[in-house]
């Protein structure tokens, strides 16, 4: 940042001291650490080395309740599509080729400093800039006027001017040309949740992917008994199993991508106030999509109509569904891992999973699936993410005529939730899944005792007759191939290849010749 934001940055060296100077009330700050602004509403006193303005204020005053800004996310995919815009305007003709360059050289002093981590568990110094609650305006209006304040304080300071200055570059003149709270702020959310989406949750789905369909192959020789009902069932190999769990993380990347067009396909940017697109170009909207594309290498497209664009968030409801979805199957996956990890004497422990830390405050030497327990509770935020985007999207609650009015959450929700599924997915790779190991003994060593190795003599003495062989072996505490011999229902050659329990885990497999 220029100098006063540099100022501010070393000023701050709490997070107290943070919100008492950017964040706070301003009753409660001296009158030397304000400086005074106007807007539409009249006067308004701002920290004085906020880079936000007089409306922007307000909103901090107005909506003391999350104590939770939109997130940084969506902030930055919004100073992008100011970026965008200002260029686009400049190409139709609409902006002075000034004001525009002025615009995008802050937009790119912001993302880059966005593009510097913040310190480990903080947030980035430069969110006190953008403080205002999730829970404002359900439009938006608040976020989009504040980003608008933040690009144009800015450029003056880039000029040479004095912060709150607003004759270089307008806050609405001119970083909000040709646009409306109620085209930019559903656009951002998109630009927020698809980028999100490609840049973090398929690679680390990608990731996910490969360890599980690596464990497939790596065990699949290994016969073990399958279950049904948590039941016994006919023989699986292990790798078999694991290749269910790898294809569903394939179709959750399927799904992922589906998400992702969802939203970058349905662009509302071009529609201004209420989709008729009063104020802007005609070719506004594709030229700004075009240069998104560019910036991103996403494929963002206008949308084909903007009256259903801002007045739904179907989009976003349909994009977190898949969400949800991979969510479910995530705790598939999880559960089945960490009951087959369970014992490890008194559970099944076909499988070994990796010791991360002491399992219990009481229990000395206790070790339990804490991973897959993060995973699962993870699907739970999301499914309830889901819940609050869906309900958000309503008729009646959130859209309303031309406009929904409830989209500030669900842009929370739908980034949190891309984050949640993204960073879940790597640990639960890094830290489970790539350190599995097989307790071999325990899983082939029940295939034989299993009452339903009588499924495959079933086409040979017919369904009742398998049945009583399985009733009348749980009873004497023999196997099935045990209680058969003994009772000489099947020569021993035959009967050999018919419990061939490899055999049954191959397509058409039922013994002799299966597979």
């Amino acid at each position: 940042m220029a100098k006063t934001s540099t100022r501010a940055h070393k000023s701050t060296t709490s997070a107290s001291a943070s919100k008492s100077k950017v964040n706070g009330p301003i009753a409660a700050a001296p009158a030397n650490n304000q400086r005074r602004e106007t807007d539409s509403m009249g006067e308004m006193f701002v920290p004085s080395e906020a880079l936000y303005g007089a409306t922007t204020q307000r909103a901090v005053l107005n909506f003391p309740i999350s104590l939770r800004p939109i997130p940084q996310a969506q902030i930055e995919a919004h100073i992008l599509l100011k970026k965008c815009c200002a260029q686009a305007n400049a190409q139709l003709g609409e902006l002075a080729h000034d004001k525009a360059k002025a615009i995008v050289a802050a937009c790119d002093q912001l993302l880059r400093e966005f593009a510097q981590p913040a310190p480990r568990g903080m947030p980035h110094p430069l969110m006190q800039h953008f403080p205002i609650d999730v829970f404002q305006t359900g439009s938006g209006t608040s976020t989009n006027m504040n980003v608008n304040e933040v690009v144009a304080n800015v450029a003056a300071q880039r000029a040479g001017k004095a912060i709150g200055s607003k004759d270089h570059i307008h806050p609405n003149d001119h970083s909000n040309y040709g646009q409306s709270s109620n085209d930019t702020f559903p656009s951002s959310m998109q630009i927020a949740g698809a980028l999100a989406i490609f840049k973090q949750l398929i690679p680390a789905m990608e990731q996910l992917a490969k360890s599980l369909e690596a464990k497939a192959k790596q065990w699949d020789n290994v016969v073990k008994i399958g279950r049904t009902h948590l039941m016994d069932a006919t023989p699986i190999r292990l790798g078999q199993e694991f290749s269910g769990y790898a294809a569903a993380i394939r179709l959750g990347i399927t799904r992922a991508r589906s998400a992702c067009s969802a939203l970058a396909s349905n662009m509302p940017i071009g529609g201004t106030a209420v989709g008729t697109g009063i104020n802007t170009h005609l070719k506004f909207g594709r030229t700004v999509c075009a240069k998104l594309t560019v910036e991103t290498g996403v494929k963002f497209i206008e949308a084909k109509n903007h009256f259903e664009a801002q007045s739904t968030r179907d989009c976003v409801v349909e994009a977190h569904a898949h969400l949800k979805t991979i969510a479910v199957s995530l705790t598939k996956i999880a559960n089945d891992i960490r009951w087959l990890g369970s014992g490890p004497r008194c559970g099944l422990f076909e499988l070994s999973l990796p010791a991360t830390q002491p399992g219990s405050s009481i229990m000395p030497g206790k070790v339990n699936p804490v991973i897959c327990e993060s995973v699962m509770m993870v699907a739970c935020q999301v499914i309830g993410n889901d819940a609050a985007i869906t309900t958000a999207g309503l008729g009646g609650i959130g859209s309303l005529l031309e406009l929904n009015v409830a989209m500030p959450v669900m842009s929370e929700r739908l980034v949190e939730s891309i984050q949640l599924l993204a960073n879940a997915s790597k640990m639960f790779c890094e830290k489970c899944l790539d350190g599995l190991l097989l307790n071999e003994a325990e899983a082939t060593g029940t295939v034989e005792k299993s009452l339903m190795m009588c499924t495959a003599l079933a086409p040979v003495i017919g369904y009742d007759n398998a049945a009583k062989v399985a009733k009348e072996a749980f009873k004497s505490g023999e196997t099935v191939r045990e209680y058969v011999l003994r009772n000489k229902m099947i020569e021993p050659k035959r009967l050999a290849k018919l419990l061939d329990a490899t055999s049954m885990t191959k397509p058409g497999g039922k013994g002799p010749g299966g597979g």
